[in-house]
């Protein structure tokens, strides 16, 4: 997951653009999601284009490309023009150069039919059924993904990754009973664990969720140190103008401070924490890091 945004970056930094903040936007800005509808990464985009279409008078169309751990539709982001028209909503598995973000935690959530009501029992059962219980992810290389393979080498403990091409048919598929456990987005997993269609185990952040209290964390609940949170950012081509990306900048950091958007995002778990451009460059090197060796260990790859 990691390794590629080394490429991608390289591929961004290789365009060119002329474009003047003074008369943007002039016409609808484009926002690739690079997952299926449905998903966290979607229901953020939406809240954040509407704030942007009220904002600025230009609506905001979210092309989803699922594919490849987010690879697609963040290629096709790279290859745009720089102007400002076309941004990508980013999750934890794609980066390029950046105007905002949100921090989530993943929430381990269970079929019903499991027959487990925490961390240590899943993981007894794992241990007792060794590469037969079915996990799934958004994708090889996916937050999810990474997420399993540090608890399996963690716990020492075997499961069989199911990718998925995307985070919405990975939960539908759980929904079903089609794999048994899964580290979701909290934003479409809540209305589901709420309905008693899906079981928490626990939240993959150091602590409990604000959105979730009465969630563990993974940490406190069976393995100590776990902390796997994942982020979203929207990213331009790096040579977008810089006075695009501070009108951009600009927007987003007012429409995820606006009370709804705030409030709507508390109640599904996700903490909104604008950064600027150099903020956001450095907390990726930071994340990037992080997950190197959990990738490497793992033999991760991509699709």
């Amino acid at each position: 997951m990691r390794v590629l945004t080394v490429g991608l970056c390289l591929v961004l930094g290789g365009l060119a653009g002329l474009a003047s903040a003074q008369s943007y936007p002039a016409k609808p800005i484009r926002i690739i999601v690079p997952y299926s509808p449905g998903g966290t990464t979607d229901i953020l985009t939406r809240a954040v284009g509407q704030k942007l279409t009220e904002a600025w008078g230009q609506q905001i169309i979210v092309d989803h490309r699922p594919g490849a751990s987010g690879m697609i539709g963040a290629e096709a982001a790279a290859r745009a023009a720089p102007d400002g028209y076309t941004a990508l909503m980013a999750y934890t598995a794609e980066i390029v150069i950046m105007p905002g973000i949100v921090i989530t935690p993943m929430i381990l959530v269970a079929h019903p039919s499991l027959p487990v009501a925490s961390v240590k029992e899943f993981i007894a059962l794992a241990r007792a059924r060794p590469g037969q219980l079915p996990y799934a992810s958004a994708g090889n290389g996916s937050p999810a993904h990474l997420a399993f393979e540090l608890m399996q080498r963690s716990a020492k403990i075997e499961i069989n990754h199911v990718p998925y091409k995307g985070a919405a048919p990975a939960l539908i598929d759980l929904i079903g009973g089609h794999v048994v456990i899964y580290f979701s987005g909290m934003p479409p997993a809540m209305p589901h664990v709420r309905a008693g269609k899906l079981r928490a185990l626990a939240v993959s952040t150091a602590n409990r969720s604000p959105a979730a209290p009465d969630v563990p964390a993974v940490a406190e609940a069976g393995i100590p140190g776990f902390d796997v949170p994942t982020w979203f950012g929207v990213l331009v081509p790096a040579a977008t103008p810089k006075d695009i990306v501070a009108k951009l900048h600009a927007g987003i950091t007012k429409a995820l401070n606006a009370p709804d958007v705030r409030d709507r995002m508390a109640r599904e778990g996700a903490e909104t924490s604008p950064m600027t451009p150099e903020q956001f460059a450095a907390f990726i090197r930071t994340e990037t890091a992080k997950f190197a060796k959990i990738i490497k260990d793992a033999g991760v790859r991509t699709e």
